[in-house]
């Protein structure tokens, strides 16, 4: 009965936002409530639920989101996304511009987590498009798409950093294991889907690209990649610092402290309003509005951000993820295989690809054994799973949506299609690695 709650909750939730036309924070509380009720939660959780889900998703990412969606209004009004953009554009041309974004996203999402990645490039997805005159999609969606893998696959991201240490795996094999499967995924998912998109127009209502400048008025190429990339050098530079020197316990508590992604965002905003404000001309409050309007403009994300967290805890409190794997786990399907469907199901239910892959690690722990699957390919299938076709009830659904301008049903066919196909040519990859491992 709980199963068949979870699914009609989210297609009440779809309803009410793409039928009805409700407000979307306004379809989230009233879904999460309803789910509370009809799922048996007594009625004095119900409110410790609702500020619990909606606290600790924005806790965690509104410093991250808000400080890069500055960044990333600075970058796109400095005129360094622009720079950006040109070099890229003479560089690969038109024909490989994709190929470009995907190998962007590649490099920046290995050390950079997905949300941060994503304010962070976002105004360089909309430089490009309006250089070349092309769908913000056909060009964001393959640079998006590293981002993402990158983000399920492979370590220092959260989930597979506690995955490899809940399997015990080799955090080096799983990060070399991890890269082998995520390139193949990248590319079908980035520039080859990403070719079927060209004609799917958006109408975004944040505008990231400023007035053209002339190439006078641009910053150096230098100042605006170092800028716009600077909390992937600085989270990099301290992560590698701390692995130097890890006798060294005061060097690594400082280099860990800076490698904390607000840390590292609120540093590069000190840096970069020097770099593109004040050292380019511009006066203090004049960057100071700059923010104000990139705050104005992601006001809405965050409550839908945060309301997305609501729906994720009551599903989490009431147990009927949990439920659902446990019927899932009776099945007699290989190890790899069932780890990967678990996780999907619960990325389904839960939204979150973390909390979706650390809660599927304790449900498939007993599969391990003198005689069960690698643990490495173990932690990526789990990770595959984790990214499985995203939809209403994650917040990287209501990112894309809104910074794109896309409708409910353009969505599902770019995004939710994406990662859908990330998590099962993931999970392709991972049953060929260990078939080949075999040998």
């Amino acid at each position: 009965m709980a199963i068949i709650i979870l699914f009609a909750c989210i297609i009440t939730l779809v309803l009410l936002i793409a039928w009805a036309r409700v407000n979307t924070f306004l379809a989230f509380l009233i879904v999460s409530v309803m789910a509370a009720l009809l799922l048996g939660m007594p009625l004095n959780r119900i409110p410790q639920a609702v500020n619990k889900g909606l606290g600790d998703t924005l806790g965690s990412l509104v410093i991250i989101i808000v400080l890069g969606a500055m960044l990333g209004k600075l970058v796109a009004f400095s005129g360094a996304a622009q720079k950006i953009a040109t070099v890229l554009k003479n560089t690969f041309g038109y024909k490989y511009v994709t190929w470009a974004m995907s190998l962007t996203g590649f490099i920046v999402g290995i050390p950079l987590f997905y949300n941060v990645g994503f304010v962070l490039l976002i105004p360089i997805i909309f430089s490009v498009a309006y250089s070349y005159k092309v769908p913000l999609v056909y060009v964001g969606l393959p640079m998006l798409a590293s981002l993402s893998v990158m983000h399920g696959f492979v370590p220092p991201h959260p989930s597979p950093m506690a995955l490899v240490s809940q399997f015990h795996a080799d955090l080096a094999k799983t990060f070399a294991y991890g890269t082998i499967v995520a390139i193949p995924a990248i590319i079908i998912a980035g520039p080859v889907f990403a070719s079927t998109l060209k004609n799917m127009q958006s109408s975004p209502t944040i505008i990231l690209q400023a007035d053209q400048l002339t190439d006078e008025e641009l910053p150096g190429i230098g100042n605006s990649i170092i800028s716009s990339l600077l909390p992937v050098l600085i989270i990099g530079g301290a992560t590698l610092t701390a692995r130097i020197f890890g006798d060294n316990t005061g060097i690594k508590n400082i280099a860990g402290f800076i490698s904390e992604p607000a840390i590292a965002m609120i540093l590069t905003m000190c840096i970069a309003t020097c770099t593109l404000g004040l050292w380019a001309g511009k006066t203090l409050s004049t960057v100071m509005g700059i923010y104000a309007e990139a705050v104005k403009d992601i006001a809405m994300i965050l409550l839908i951000i945060g309301s997305a967290g609501i729906l994720k805890q009551i599903f989490v409190e009431t147990g009927v993820s949990t439920q659902m794997a446990s019927i899932l786990q009776q099945l007699s399907l290989p190890p790899l295989l069932l780890a990967w469907l678990i996780t999907a199901i619960l990325r389904l239910s839960l939204g979150s690809a973390t909390i979706a892959g650390l809660t599927a690690a304790g449900i498939v722990y007993p599969l391990m054994g003198p005689y069960g699957p690698d643990p490495n390919l173990m932690v990526l299938a789990v990770g595959a799973g984790s990214l499985f076709c995203s939809h209403v009830n994650d917040t990287s659904f209501w990112l894309f949506k809104e910074y794109f301008g896309l409708s409910m049903k353009q969505t599902f066919l770019s995004w939710s299609l994406m990662e859908t196909l990330v998590s099962v040519i993931g999970l392709i990859g991972v049953l060929i690695l260990s078939e080949v491992l075999r040998q």
